[in-house]
């Protein structure tokens, strides 16, 4: 597309071309002059975007509709669709593009431009690393990663500018199935992880699979041999035992972007910073609203805080993205339709997203889904780590996982378990369910237990890790002595949680294995008709099962130890 075409004639930003009428009550696009034209004026009648629309001449420098053209929210047919990124903050940023919509919906020119955004996007074929969708009775979880690559006027100065990009910033967001909380989980670029093979769509349509890299950064499953982001959701899902169904992928451009359409973001320095050995940021202690070059150095700077890892820029990237947020969700802005249409162009420009919310119209349904969290009900964590013990001592640039850390607060997000206090109200009734489920949880958990050897079972993978049937049979043979145990392989299909089905005659055993498992009651089901003597149960191994012996459970959060790092978005804390 043109300059016109794309909305930018004369350098002129789409959000100042939509102005309010007071005499009508509705929004008109007003485009600039250009040479030997009078201004124009479209009006966007308010009608359902359903409702039919007389057709009206396009105004100079909107796209007139071609023959063919998709329906707002469709792909274009033959339009290639560039490798781009995007980010976290988007999350909620397409939400206040989601009232712009509706305030252009139904008129010819709201159609354009809605096509134009939609053009924006960058989309990539993750080939099957996630789940391609999501369901409205089901938590989301979205892979937020934001690259290192240099692309971008100014962005050269920030390290090495030829450089295909890392998974700098990674933050898996869980948000849960009733959609009242989140919780945004960092992942450490030095994390040394194992990365599986990985297969990847090529330009001409094949796929090429990417050999698996043991014990390597974490950083290295984006960009490096060829990896694209369903790479490092792969390696994400194999970290932490969670399905991913999403990512969004942001440059540096990004931060940029954002952080200027929003009118600049508030932060709060604890003392003084001067980082002139990297991102050259130079701020004075006390508050500060930053945008541009500004916010992109705060968030990059590993020597302005804390004790200059990663880890400390990390929990600076953590109270930007808190602030980003309250600053959208704020008043100033959601009243203001010019920061809607700008925060939708830089976010929907800066955008990189997989083939599932490949379009405006389902980042508009993922919008809807995330809209009502409260900012309080929102924490920030990290994974926790540890020193790399096999680095010698006063080299310590890489981290392995604290797996006394690390597994329940896994577990709870496995679990669905929030990390904040939702509306008393609302805890109060599901506390009062929890009890009740409990209590007929107990009960069908009492009763004789049989002996390890009367146990029969099939084991069978349906969504846990790679070699979880095997390593299970091995492990209730060896160790529990259950002989009469087998491992089926692959289930038939994939399974929400782990589960175990038995027949009403095999009460006792699947008390027993439950005991040996750690399985909860809930993933107990059993059948209506006895079976006979040597009938197996059946065990389906699910994403929320990590090695036999660990309970299944998520722990409460009063439980999550205390050194686990946490931050609420809705709090404002001075950066030290």
């Amino acid at each position: 597309m043109d300059a016109q075409s794309r909305g930018r004639a004369d350098e002129i930003d789409p959000a100042d071309q939509w102005v309010l009428n007071p005499r009508t009550g509705n929004y008109e696009l007003r485009l600039a002059d250009s040479a030997a034209q009078a201004r124009p004026k479209v009006t966007a009648p308010r009608r359902s975007p359903s409702a039919p629309s007389t057709p009206t001449k396009p105004a100079p420098g909107v796209p007139r509709p071609r023959r063919g053209d998709p329906p707002p929210g469709g792909r274009r047919g033959g339009r290639s669709r560039k490798l781009g990124g995007g980010g976290r903050k988007k999350a909620l940023a397409i939400t206040g593009g989601v009232v712009a919509f509706l305030l252009v919906g139904g008129a010819v020119a709201g159609y354009l431009y809605y096509d134009h955004l939609n053009g924006n996007l960058s989309v990539t074929d993750v080939a099957g690393a996630g789940t391609g969708g999501f369901k409205k009775d089901q938590p989301i979880n979205i892979l937020v990663i934001g690259t290192d690559k240099r692309t971008g006027a100014g962005n050269e100065n920030y390290g090495d500018k030829d450089s295909v990009g890392h998974a700098d910033t990674t933050i898996l967001f869980h948000v849960s199935k009733d959609r009242t909380n989140a919780t945004a989980l960092s992942i450490p670029r030095d994390l040394i992880t194992n990365i599986p093979a990985c297969p990847t769509k090529q330009p001409d349509g094949s796929t090429k699979t990417i050999a698996p890299t043991k014990n390597t950064r974490f950083n290295t499953s984006l960009g490096q041999e060829g990896r694209d982001a369903g790479c490092t959701m792969r390696t994400v899902k194999e970290l932490t035992g969670i399905e991913v169904d999403h990512f969004m992928m942001a440059d540096f451009n990004a931060v940029k972007t954002l952080s200027t359409a929003v009118g600049g973001v508030p932060v709060c320095l604890d003392k003084a910073v001067n980082d002139e050995e990297g991102s050259h940021l130079k701020l004075d202690a006390g508050e500060h609203r930053l945008e541009g070059e500004q916010a992109l150095a705060f968030v990059r700077t590993r020597h302005g805080f804390g004790n200059n890892s990663d880890l400390d820029r990390i929990r600076i990237q953590q109270q930007f993205l808190g602030s980003m947020m309250r600053e959208m969700k704020s008043k100033e802005t959601l009243t203001s339709p010019k920061k809607f249409l700008s925060l939708a162009e830089a976010a929907t420009k800066s955008l990189g997203v997989d083939s599932g919310i490949g379009s405006i119209g389902k980042l508009t349904d993922l919008a809807g889904e995330l809209k009502g969290i409260d900012t309080k009900n929102i924490t920030f964590t990290t994974l926790p780590v540890k020193d790399n013990p096999a680095e010698p001592e006063g080299k310590k640039a890489t981290v392995v996982v604290e797996k006394s850390l690390a597994d329940p607060l896994l577990q709870m997000i496995r679990g669905d378990v929030s990390l904040t206090e939702v509306e008393k109200k609302e805890q109060a009734a599901k506390e009062a369910a929890d009890a009740d489920a409990k209590a007929k949880q107990d009960a069908l958990l009492q009763g004789n237990r049989a002996a390890a050897a009367d146990v029969r079972v099939s084991v069978y993978n349906g969504g846990g890790p790679k070699g979880s049937a095997s390593t299970t049979l091995n492990w209730l043979q060896n160790s529990k002595g259950v002989s009469k145990s087998s491992n089926d392989g692959n289930a038939p299909s994939k399974v929400d949680a782990t589960q175990l089905e038995y027949a009403p005659n095999q009460a006792d055993q699947a008390r027993a294995l439950a005991d040996m498992m750690g399985l909860p009651a809930t993933a107990l089901k059993v059948g209506t008709a006895d079976a006979s003597a040597k009938t197996p149960m059946k065990l389906t191994l699910g994403p929320d099962f990590q090695q036999p012996g660990t309970p299944l459970t998520a722990p409460a959060p009063q439980q999550l130890p205390q050194d686990v790092q946490q931050a609420q978005a809705d709090k404002a804390i001075c950066a030290k």
